[in-house]
């Protein structure tokens, strides 16, 4: 077996998300036990801390992963989905896991399906946990896949959880509220073990208190422990400054260069202050040196992710009313003459609530992302067009990039956005 015939398996034999939508789904943990079962049980060997959220739980797994890098520990990172490659789905040290090591599990345990109908994701996770054990990882980083209730990494037992934030996404399977969404996402809360909370909202709070409450669980809420005082975007970081209840001023270099990072960052540091609580040796040089070189240490990419500078080209994933918020915040700090959008979506996300969001002025080129899930590039101009923005169709988001790139002046800005996996299609990226 080779390793595009291993990929091939996964993506052909089993249920996939990207591909399929909820169907991909197996709610419960059920399928995740048992096949963990069979593998002995990996989760229960390495120590971890679990991190939901609507947005932003992937930049803190990669933040805190840096950080702990640096200061000397092995560390396992389980993050989804990926952009380019299924590998980087599973690193230990920023590196992702071999090539050879994903065909040995695949060859070895696929015989398994027979008995356990697992989906794409179930087998990935149980090959992550596999791998954190077989590596044997200091600590595991592992971000939840969908919700955090139900999915496949709350078998767990974490040192510490984190929840980001919550906001309006993928409705139709967690709920149509910000409440619902944060009692799915709350489901990660475990008996006696600490919850940090990043950013919260009347409707969330009570959900997350009372969880927590019920499960004994210390709830520590990141922006009463650090408030933030400023923020600065330079040309490659983000500078930010905190302050904390004794009146400490912090400040801190972020390669993390979107200004909403910002907010992802006191939840970031009350997590490293309860490892080290829980025994873990991290100096504040760690803590500086993880977060100026989280990209260059676990490989993160398609975050504010600059890729090329006359005119400047950004890339974000943002692919949600809120995520989208954020991105367009980070751009207002920003210069220009004239604004490029190349946007995609996939076709369950809250499209009608993110189109007002968008800027009236700017050219949009509607692009979608090679996969069934996408909404239809000429569909997304239809829908844009009632809601007055005014663009064309280039489908293939590498030659809408090239086509902006020849028209565009050196002054005038381009962002690509609205869908993870037509950022991943990027081959700039």
């Amino acid at each position: 077996m080779t390793y595009q015939e291993a990929l091939s398996f996964l993506y052909q034999q089993l249920p996939v998300f990207h591909r399929d939508g909820a169907a991909a789904i197996n709610p419960g943990l059920k399928n995740t036990l048992a096949f963990c079962e069979h593998l002995g049980n990996p989760h229960l060997t390495f120590r971890s801390v679990h991190v939901a959220g609507t947005n932003g739980k992937g930049s803190t797994s990669h933040m805190l992963a840096a950080i702990l890098q640096s200061a000397g520990y092995k560390v396992g990172l389980y993050t989804s989905p990926h952009l380019k490659d299924f590998r980087e789905r599973i690193r230990i040290d920023g590196e992702p896991i071999a090539e050879r090591d994903v065909i040995r599990f695949v060859k070895h345990y696929r015989s398994l399906l027979s008995e356990v109908k697992l989906s794409f994701f179930e087998f990935t996770v149980g090959m992550a946990f596999y791998e954190f054990r077989t590596q044997c990882v200091d600590i595991a980083i592992i971000e939840v896949g969908l919700g955090g209730r139900l999915d496949s990494t709350n078998i767990i037992s974490p040192l510490l959880s984190i929840i980001t934030n919550i906001g309006l996404d993928h409705t139709t399977l967690l709920g149509n509220t910000l409440a619902k969404i944060a009692i799915e996402k709350a489901g990660i809360i475990k008996p006696e073990t600490p919850v940090v909370i990043g950013m919260f909202q009347k409707e969330t709070l009570p959900v997350f208190e009372n969880i927590a409450q019920r499960q004994m669980a210390p709830l520590l809420l990141s922006w009463e422990e650090f408030s933030l005082l400023t923020t600065e975007q330079t040309t490659n970081t983000l500078q930010v400054s905190l302050k904390t209840p004794e009146d400490e001023i912090l400040t801190y270099s972020l390669q993390l260069s979107g200004s909403y990072q910002a907010q992802n960052l006191p939840a970031v540091l009350v997590a490293i202050r309860l490892l080290q609580l829980a025994g873990f040796t991290i100096a504040s040089n760690a803590i500086q040196t993880g977060l100026s070189n989280t990209c260059t240490l676990t490989g993160l990419k398609g975050r504010w992710e600059k890729l090329h500078s006359q005119p400047r080209v950004y890339a974000d994933t943002a692919h949600n009313p809120p995520g989208i918020e954020a991105v367009l915040s980070t751009l207002r700090a920003y210069s220009f003459s004239k604004l490029w959008l190349i946007i995609g979506f996939a076709r369950d996300k809250e499209i009608a609530s993110i189109l007002p969001q968008l800027p009236i002025d700017a050219n949009y080129i509607f692009c979608n992302a090679n996969l069934p899930r996408s909404l239809p590039a000429i569909e997304l101009k239809k829908i844009a067009n009632e809601q007055g923005l005014i663009g064309i169709v280039i489908a293939d988001v590498n030659d809408a990039l090239d086509f902006a790139l020849a028209q565009a002046q050196p002054n005038d800005f381009i962002l690509i956005t609205g869908s993870t996996y037509v950022v991943g299609e990027l081959r700039a990226l």
